[in-house]
């Protein structure tokens, strides 16, 4: 691009692009997206922004687009990439002057400035940080701001690389220039300091500016390198509360501070020095009247976050064998050990209670006006790093827990002082709440027993209208004494047989869940804050799940109420989560009765699942618990519930981690009605699994094969012909010896079914498995059977092993000579089932199959026991025409036997015996003997 003609229509290009008139705007930005790969085009937008005399918007554009052309074409290997001959000058362009007068336009400049240098500083770009370093000593005030600016987002971007060797050469660099940087900042400082008190406010709040720019380009260098000292607080004295200088002097002693912290997270041993001066500068400001009127919220978190990784930093903790100790380790422990004395430790926690505990004149008037919102609030909306109250609860937590023989003595005495008081004043709500963070720690050395009875039961039966708080905090009391209780009995328990008298007995809690329950719901109704009435449904879901089908005549008004809900809280996807927690416990306790929340469950079950639909990203997992459970306690099939599954092969495609739910919810649907499902969803299932198969894990295939495997065994003839195009994979597996067990045994598990309940269907694979691998049919069935018998220990599952056994007796009675080849193969694997399945009558000498079922009984439950589900019911009525426990073994065997010897008559009979060992013969007389 020629700089002279391409300047003029560039500019007026830019010009049209910053125009409200879309009629103008469109033709210009095609254009300058044309031109963004031709040579020369960004060294013209850099003689534009580079030109003050121009418009402004004009400008601020060209920064833009040649901010935008770093990212696309600055690197070697983009298409359309920037020659170097062309990246060299535009380098030397951008730092040829720092005098930009436009701050906004000035913060673009550096951070494209710090974009190139995250590329080519320091091999291309060494003479870039002289520069900068050159520019910052100038007396020109606006170069240095520019050039301090540029800097600070130079040494931050580089900061951010990751690679080792990027690393290496940013440590490199910050051991070159962090000296000067310090330098900088405290120069800036002391002009700062000797301003404010000059009262020359203009003058300070530049000077602060610079102090600031060159404190956080230096910060970046903080985890290579050590600071020097920190910043006297008490210049906040000099500066009123609505000076301009006082935001941005605050942020300075953040960044102070941050330092501070940085360091001592990244450089434990290296801060050892300055334990004693931090440790004195954060308790003095905090916990001591010197920080009277000069501390900030967000200055006392940062001074507490200070003191308690100074406390519980591993580093500073000597090993519990002293010998093992790093001298680093015990440095820093005699230095803990020599500022935490007895008054210092008993100042910060009195401190602590009294002062940081204590609920402001705004908590309180939250706490008045919208006590749900205040509780929301208290539990946590802001992260610990970020909110003085939840910092102080950690820092609490922190020292008493390491501090605790000096501290106990002083929680306690404040607590006996209270004792006997009811004090509408709130002084206790602090108190009990220190108590309760450190339940742990005080266990041993209060009677809670006593303290209960004799103080906490009374704080509950305060009515006066400021007590709600107390009892709050009472009730939060108990339930943190009961955690440490709990904990305390695991610890028993760990080292004791197992013990029951530590169940949930639901016959205790019967005669109050009526009203606990009632009461629950209108909470729930009551409540307006999302956080709280996911808590509300919580405690509820866990109602049900306790009592189970015991909530069944209290849960009308909620199965009313739950709809509403769910339409309202369509912006609050946590909410609904909840909800369809709550849906999936009350559909188990409702059992088949749940079939009369269809209406709602079914378009929420639809919603949920739905991969197109955008909430599915929060309510999948969810959603498919309570599809799951919905059919596990459906007594029918609907059109409706069938419709959902339509579902299915968009989340079979995402092959995410709730395949197990769904191979669930299709053996559910199969067990629910295998004719309607298999017709209208056997062949996209199909197709699904033959995708899923080509690329999953083996135990992810042998879910796959599960799902075929209850399709044969509740409808031999439709499952089969429907799964059809699963089934030469598995037949040559069996072939071909499938090396992993659980893969084989489950391949065996199919053939079985296939071999056993549809015998023609088996033939006609054997004969088109036969046509593929060109082999005799008669040929291929040996092999099979050679196969099966040799893997027969890879099936452990006792109906899987006696099915095997069934399936190849049906081969019986045959004149095959391939078959008859394999006789004693067959017997062994009847020998093997008889053990696995045959129990032995003491008193008659005679043997049973264990696993016949005769009829379906409802069984006798216990108080404490779950109901069967429908499905429960399904597999138990199925059970009942499945071979496997309708059909003896033992009988089978001996037909199958008798069938052989009529076949080949008795000679030809016992022939074909010799070639079963005779051990083996003699087990099989002993199991055969009676019939």
């Amino acid at each position: 691009m020629d700089m002279d003609s391409a300047s003029s229509v560039v500019l007026q290009a830019l010009t049209q692009a910053t125009s409200q008139d879309t009629a103008v705007l469109k033709p210009a930005e095609e254009q300058l997206r044309q031109w963004e790969t031709q040579p020369g085009f960004y060294s013209v937008l850099l003689n534009i922004f580079n030109n003050h005399m121009l418009d402004v918007n004009v400008r601020w554009l060209a920064v833009l687009y040649f901010k935008n052309g770093i990212d696309r074409y600055w690197r070697r290997v983009a298409p359309h990439a920037l020659s170097e001959e062309e990246k060299t000058s535009l380098r030397a362009g951008l730092i040829t002057n720092f005098n930009e007068p436009i701050n906004q336009i000035a913060t673009q400049i550096a951070v494209l400035i710090a974009k190139v240098a995250r590329l080519d500083c320091p091999r291309q770009w060494p003479e870039l940080i002289p520069i900068l370093l050159e520019s910052v000593k100038g007396q020109d005030g606006l170069q240095q701001h520019r050039a301090l600016l540029t800097f600070y987002h130079v040494t931050k971007t580089l900061a951010s690389k990751r690679l080792a060797q990027d690393r290496r050469l940013f440590q490199d660099l910050a051991s070159g220039i962090y000296s000067f940087a310090c330098s900088l900042w405290s120069h800036h400082t002391d002009c700062f300091l000797q301003q404010i008190y000059a009262r020359e406010e203009a003058a300070a709040l530049s000077s602060l500016e610079r102090t600031l720019l060159s404190l956080k380009g230096s910060n970046f260098c903080t985890h290579s390198k050590l600071t020097r000292g920190y910043t006297d607080n008490t210049q906040c004295r000099q500066v009123g509360p609505d000076s301009t200088c006082r935001e941005k002097l605050e942020k300075t002693i953040i960044l102070y501070t941050k330092v501070l912290l940085d360091f001592l997270q990244y450089h434990p041993c290296a801060f050892i020095p300055l334990i004693q001066r931090s440790l004195e500068f954060a308790v003095s400001y905090i916990f001591t009247p010197a920080g009277e009127g000069v501390t900030f919220e967000r200055f006392i978190v940062q001074c507490m976050n200070l003191i308690k990784m100074i406390v519980k930093n591993d580093a500073y903790k000597p090993a519990k064998n002293i010998e093992d100790s790093k001298p680093e380790s015990l440095e820093a422990q005699k230095i803990k050990t020599a500022f935490f004395t007895h008054p210092t430790l008993t100042e910060i926690g009195r401190r602590l209670v009294s002062h940081y505990f204590l609920l402001t004149e705004e908590e309180l008037a939250m706490w008045e006006e919208d006590p749900e919102s205040f509780a929301v609030e208290e539990t946590g909306g802001d992260s610990w790093k970020y909110s003085l109250r939840p910092c102080t609860e950690v820092l609490f937590l922190d020292i008493f827990h390491n501090y605790s023989q000096t501290l106990t003595p002083v929680l306690l005495e404040m607590v006996q002082n209270l004792q006997g008081e009811y004090d509408i004043n709130l002084n206790v709500n602090k108190l009990y709440n220190a108590v309760g963070l450190a339940a742990y720690e005080l266990f041993d050395n209060v009677d809670f027993d006593q303290w209960f009875k004799n103080q906490l039961l009374g704080e509950l039966q305060v009515n006066h209208h400021r007590y709600k708080l107390i009892r709050r905090r009472v009730i939060w009391l108990i339930g943190q004494w009961i955690s440490v209780i709990l904990t305390a009995f695991t610890s028993i328990l760990n080292s004791c047989p197992p013990v029951d008298d530590f169940e949930f007995r639901t016959e205790q809690f019967l005669p109050y869940l009526e009203s606990i329950f009632g009461l629950l719901f209108q909470l729930l109704q009551q409540v307006t804050e999302c956080d709280t009435k996911m808590q509300v449904l919580h405690v509820i879901s866990c109602v049900i799940e306790r009592v189970n089908i015991q909530i069944r005549p209290y849960v009308g008004c909620l199965v009313q109420y739950l709809p509403l809900l769910w339409k309202q809280s369509e912006e609050h996807n946590m909410l609904r989560c909840a909800i369809l927690t709550t849906l999936v416990h009350l559909v188990q306790g409702l059992g088949a009765e749940s079939k009369n929340l269809y209406p709602f469950l079914l378009p929420v079950i639809q919603l949920s699942t739905d991969v197109s639909q955008p909430p599915h990203v929060y309510l999948l997992e969810d959603g498919l618990e309570l599809w799951f459970v919905t059919l596990e306690n459906s007594p029918a099939v609907t059109p409706e519930l069938l419709r959902i599954f339509q579902n299915m092969s968009a989340l079979l495609e995402l092959s995410s981690e709730n395949l197990r739910t769904c191979f669930q919810i299709v053996n559910a649907y199969l067990y629910l009605s295998a004719t309607e499902f298999l017709q209208n969803y056997a062949e996209s299932l199909c197709r699904s699994f033959c995708d899923l198969l080509k690329d999953i894990t083996n135990e992810g295939q042998v879910q796959v094969l599960k799902v075929v495997e209850v399709a044969l065994k509740v409808s031999p003839l439709l499952g089969a012909h429907m799964f059809q195009p699963l089934l030469p994979a598995v037949f040559r597996g069996i072939v071909d010896g499938e090396r992993y067990p659980v893969v084989m045994s489950t391949y065996l598990g199919i053939m079985g079914r296939v071999l056993l309940q549809n015998s023609s269907f088996f033939s006609s694979l054997l004969t088109q498995m036969a046509s593929e691998c060109s082999q005799e049919v008669d040929q291929l069935l040996g092999s099979v059977i050679e196969m099966w018998v040799d893997r027969m220990d890879n099936i452990t599952q006792p109906e899987r092993r006696k099915l095997s056994s069934l399936a190849l007796l049906s081969l019986l009675p045959s004149d095959n000579s391939v078959i008859q080849d394999k006789f004693c193969g067959i017997i062994n694997i009847s020998v093997e089932a008889l053990h696995d399945v045959m129990t032995e009558d003491t008193e008659t000498g005679t043997f049973k199959d264990c696993m016949l079922m005769s009829h379906f009984e409802e069984p006798k439950l216990s108080d404490d026991e779950e109901p069967p589900t429908e499905q429960d019911k399904r597999k138990k009525l199925l059970a009942l025409e499945d071979p496997v426990h309708s059909v003896s073994l033992q009988q089978f065997v001996y037909e199958k036997l008798k069938a052989q010897q009529a076949l080949m008559g008795d000679q030809g009979f016992g022939v074909l015996m010799e070639t079963v060992d005779t051990e083996l013969v003699r087990q099989l007389q002993e199991f055969l003997q009676g019939l």
